[in-house]
């Protein structure tokens, strides 16, 4: 009996060993319904319910919105022609090209009755040939008024039969992180589709010295292009990037924001391209080792660790050493934070910036400039536009003056010289350089001819 007692109260204290184990490590949580006959909840696995009668619910409104977007964005069919040989001996022989037709697509925002139309520079990249299809169906043929690589904006335009609707541009420095906003696009080439989601972040960079919005609105393939908007219908910004391994969606959208989209659209129609002021300063990226080493990278604000000469910062006395906290009336905290406000600026312009130095906080006035040093493709060579006083070293009025070197070509002795012709095209400024440097083939002879500040020249042949 005693044996049966026992086996009893093994067996009751496994059972209840067993259920404790159920329900500490496999049983889930359940979602309730939480009802009540003043408030409607939603599913919780908290004590608390969630209620739409809140003021943070009750208020957000998403259909205005969504209704006074939908037909100012249209769908965008970028018709491409690429050339490929047919087969090993056109390869070879070059007898004929195949002309393969290819076909991209996108999303634009009406931004005037008249149909000019603001969409992203890869978008329309390459196009042989636009058509732009409203939100009634109706297409239309579009051409390329201007485009800005820099920022991925482009203008383009149809010529509609009637006045459209159009979206206005809004202030994108006002959006708030955490505020609700809809992403309006084409995805999949669907026709328009609204997301939702909210401001998760501004000033993101994503490693191209340009600032973007973060948001968790969905975006995918054929959004890019499309409006962001706040729940007042505000075009806040051009949706242009995901964060992606698998190219949809998941989790993380980037816009450019619409002020410096305006600014880029306003510079396209009346000066035919981007006027672009800049500072003049150059900031380490935070995570460099120097960075790291000199503490930089903790600094609220940006460090300034050159000046270029001649440059707006330089005539202000802005100095290495110098953390620049305020642009304006805006609070810089990083680089992206200035750059994206410098970026809706045009040169003439002029910004008040406070610094600190040395424990002191100082306001100075800088006027912003046109870009006088660029980095050239293909060499990869920093060069600088010729001051009066370098014209009068060098003895000439045309070239770029080399002022950085990358380690390729470190031995050739071409720190400091001017750059006079490239493949015998004169050099006038950089933006001259760069497009020269940009056609250079790869597989052929470039020759540059040099001067150096005794005057003397020379031609130095690279292959």
């Amino acid at each position: 009996m005693k044996k049966l007692t026992s086996l009893f109260m093994v067996a009751v204290l496994a059972g209840a060993v067993t259920l404790g184990a159920y329900k500490a490590f496999f049983e889930k949580p359940q979602y309730e319904m939480i009802e009540d006959s003043t408030e409607m909840s939603v599913f919780t696995t908290s004590n608390k319910a969630v209620s739409y009668d809140n003021p943070a619910y009750s208020e957000i409104n998403f259909t205005i919105a969504a209704e006074n977007t939908v037909n100012a964005v249209v769908h965008v069919k970028n018709l491409t022609t690429n050339s490929s040989p047919g087969s090993l001996f056109d390869y070879f022989y070059g007898s004929q090209d195949n002309q393969r037709p290819q076909i991209g697509t996108g999303s634009g925002v009406i931004i005037s009755a008249d149909g000019y139309i603001v969409t992203n520079n890869h978008v329309i990249a390459k196009a042989n040939e636009l058509r732009v299809t409203l939100n009634n169906n109706k297409t239309y043929e579009a051409e390329i008024i201007g485009t800005d690589p820099n920022t991925d904006i482009a203008l383009i335009k149809i010529e509609p039969d009637n006045k459209l609707p159009y979206l206005a541009f809004g202030d994108s420095d006002n959006a708030k992180i955490g505020e609700w906003v809809l992403a309006v696009g084409n995805p999949f080439n669907l026709t328009s589709t609204v997301t939702a989601g909210i401001v998760s972040a501004k000033a993101r960079d994503l490693g191209r010295n340009q600032s973007f919005i973060q948001t968790d609105a969905a975006v995918n393939p054929g959004n890019s292009g499309g409006a962001l908007v706040n729940t007042n219908g505000d075009l806040i910004g051009i949706n242009t990037a995901i964060t992606s391994q698998t190219g949809s969606y998941v989790g993380y959208s980037f816009a450019v924001p619409s002020n410096i989209a305006k600014k880029v659209v306003e510079d396209i129609m009346e000066y035919g391209n981007v006027q672009k002021g800049i500072l003049g300063i150059q900031s380490p990226r935070l995570s460099t080792p120097y960075a790291m080493q000199n503490g930089i990278n903790e600094i609220d604000g940006v460090y300034i660790d050159d000046v270029e000469e001649d440059s707006g910062a330089y005539e202000a006395d802005l100095r290495p050493g110098d953390v620049i906290k305020m642009v304006d009336e805006i609070k810089v905290r990083k680089f992206a934070d200035l750059t994206g406000y410098v970026s809706t600026k045009r040169p003439g312009d002029q910004l008040n910036v406070t610094i600190e130095r040395e424990g002191e906080e100082l306001s100075l006035a800088v006027t912003l400039k046109e870009r006088q040093t660029i980095v050239v493709p293909i060499m990869g060579l920093t060069v600088k536009n010729l001051t009066e006083k370098d014209k009068e070293i060098f003895g000439t009025d045309v070239g770029v003056k080399i002022t950085g070197v990358p380690e390729t070509y470190r031995g050739y002795g071409l720190d400091g010289k001017v750059i006079l012709k490239i493949d015998d095209e004169n050099v006038n400024d950089i933006y001259e350089a760069k497009t020269l440097f940009g056609a250079i083939s790869r597989y052929g002879k470039t020759v540059i001819t040099l001067v150096d500040n005794k005057g003397e020249r020379e031609r130095i042949v690279f292959q």
